[in-house]
């Protein structure tokens, strides 16, 4: 028994989850969350989700014995449920033994549209426990703001906070006549098919930070988390992040492959996804967003505001309501994004074409580069995704794939940055004039690459950078790494001789000026690729007559993604790398 318990940790497993469990011992895990197929013909690849009411019960029962079983006497099991079975399964586990410490409702004010009911904005969360006087419960670990703290500014106010209620709500700042703010509710964002959260292969995704409330609240580190509907890899991806050992168990073949990359890409410490503090985050719905530094097109800034001001503002005059040209934008988005992000529309050269000429059979005004910021703005309002404009396609390319390019989508990225005043990436790819400037200049050092493979190169960069910091400071001594101290010169470097390991190198001047410093899981082929060529070591030397070549062999870098290097940036501060954004 104990070996076969062995192969199921830290691992999504393919089976049905009572054979799996059947497999485990005793008294072996810490805490189960569960969030099972709810029985309301919701489509899953691999699993029937309309029995008949006295079968899907009997199910229930059956895997809830299972969960009772493994867990250990001071466990922890969480069933997250709908409402048409909510209360038939909190009896079943009674039955079965569960003691219920807390009967959770999360509430989302963007609820699910129904026509002939009130419409759904709620799911149910019940706290088990195997034995009512003796469990783990890590109070302090979950301590939010008191109202005192968050509204008032009251310096009674318990300074670590109070347990968060059995209420938690979406936005409780736009719920001003229904919670006062003396009742402390909180909420965690469906995640819906906008939200970069959702991880784009499975319909039913739950937020990391409620996740992560329930895990820190109810096991400790080091030990077991067990999910027997692992789905999206949601409460693994959450345990390894929090230093747990998890068990993951999934009927789909697809969901455990697209779930095991997921746990790939992470490592432990690595930040949740979402706000820990959204009240204290989150600004009401329509309320106005000041920054010291508007983002303005060119030199100008009231061309934006009144593109701005002329998508937002409808026929009442609320700075709330959509206007004809934004639901314009909204509809031409809706026609060509077949099932993709806003990301992708945007960045995709092919795919944004036909949504600026969607846009102009719609008569929505502005440049392009206009309304690709205003799209952007219009999914980070909501209103995509109050209108169900959902995001059902991934863009599918790997950190294997992008080892090839992404060296020349973060030269090209820091490069228009410098020419263009600090411009976000977003500003960068809107605009398709400045969009082909960066192409260009990715293409020169990595060349043969579609512009979307280029741009994408550059979205993962960033949405790996904060990962990166995090990672560097929290395992250093892991990576092996120092500063680079000892080059080789250019015009000296044998490329036969480069190791062909992964590892890390650096370019710099011959006056030590670094140019450039990135990891790389293949070192002579990367340095091959910038310097074999002679127009290929003409892009790096410009005007200079000989450059210092550094690197170190190592046995991975996929460990730690991006961790030894955004420590290099820290340390060299290389002219074209994007040492702001990967930095510690």
């Amino acid at each position: 028994m104990a070996a076969k318990r062995k192969k199921l940790i830290n691992k999504i497993n393919h089976g049905d989850c009572i054979t799996l469990m059947g497999c485990m011992l005793d008294g072996s895990v810490d805490l189960a969350f569960a969030d099972p197929p709810f029985n309301i013909g919701y489509q899953y690849d691999e699993y029937q989700d309309q029995l008949p009411s006295e079968n899907y019960l009997e199910w229930s029962t059956r895997w809830m014995k299972q969960v009772h079983r493994v867990l250990k006497p001071d466990g922890a099991f969480w069933l997250a449920m709908g409402d048409e079975y909510a209360a038939e399964l909190k009896i079943e586990a009674s039955r079965i033994g569960f003691e219920c410490r807390s009967w959770v409702i999360w509430y989302y004010t963007f609820g699910v549209h129904c026509t002939h009911k009130f419409t759904r904005s709620h799911a149910h969360l019940f706290h088990f426990v195997k034995d009512a006087k003796q469990f783990t419960f890590n109070a302090d670990e979950v301590k939010v703001p008191s109202a005192r703290q968050l509204v008032y500014n009251d310096t009674r106010a318990a300074k670590g906070g109070r347990l968060p209620d059995d209420t938690w709500i979406l936005r409780p700042q736009d719920c001003t006549d229904g919670f006062s703010p003396d009742e402390d509710t909180w909420y965690f964002p469906r995640v819906a098919g906008t939200f970069k959260e959702r991880a784009g292969f499975h319909g039913c995704q739950m937020p990391e930070q409620l996740l992560g409330r329930i895990i820190k609240a109810c096991s400790n580190p080091g030990e077991v988390v067990l999910d027997p509907f692992s789905g999206s890899a949601t409460t693994l991806a959450v345990a390894k992040k929090l230093d747990r050992q998890f068990i993951g168990l999934e009927l789909s073949k697809d969901y455990c492959v697209l779930g095991r990359q997921r746990l790939d890409a992470i490592r432990v410490a690595d930040d949740l996804v979402g706000s820990p503090e959204p009240q204290a985050s989150a600004p009401q719905t329509g309320a106005t967003r000041r920054s010291g530094k508007a983002k303005t097109e060119g030199r100008g800034k009231t061309r934006n505001q009144d593109y701005q001001k002329q998508l937002f503002s409808g026929a009442t005059g609320s700075k709330t309501s959509l206007s004809a040209e934004a639901e314009g934008l909204i509809q031409s988005f809706s026609h060509v994004h077949r099932g993709y992000s806003v990301d992708r529309v945007v960045a995709d050269p092919i795919f944004n074409e036909d949504f600026q000429l969607a846009c102009d059979r719609n008569q929505v005004a502005g440049t392009a580069a206009e309304r690709n910021r205003f799209l952007f703005r219009l999914r980070k309002s909501g209103r995509l995704k109050q209108v169900g404009i959902e995001t059902t396609m991934r863009t599918q390319i790997s950190w294997d794939d992008l080892e090839q390019f992404v060296f020349a989508s973060e030269i090209a990225w820091r490069r228009i940055s410098d020419d263009y005043g600090d411009m976000s990436l977003d500003d960068i790819l809107c605009d398709p004039r400045i969009a082909a400037q960066f192409d260009d200049i990715a293409g020169q050092f990595a060349p043969g690459f579609r512009p979307v493979d280029y741009r994408w190169g550059a979205i993962k960069l960033r949405k790996e950078g904060r990962n990166a910091r995090q990672r560097a400071e929290n395992h250093r001594s892991q990576l092996k790494i120092g500063k680079f101290t000892k080059g080789i010169l250019l015009s000296e470097l044998d490329l036969s001789k480069v190791p062909s390991s992964a590892g890390v190198y650096g370019i710099a001047l011959a006056g030590g000026e670094f140019l450039f410093a990135a990891e790389t899981h293949g070192l002579a082929t990367r340095l091959r690729s910038h310097f074999e060529s002679d127009e290929a070591r003409q892009r790096w030397l410009r005007e200079h007559q000989d450059l210092n070549v550094f690197y170190h062999d190592l046995e991975t870098v996929s460990d730690y993604r991006l961790a030894r290097q955004s420590l290099l940036l820290k340390w060299h501060q290389p002219k074209w790398n994007m040492v702001a954004k990967l930095a510690v």
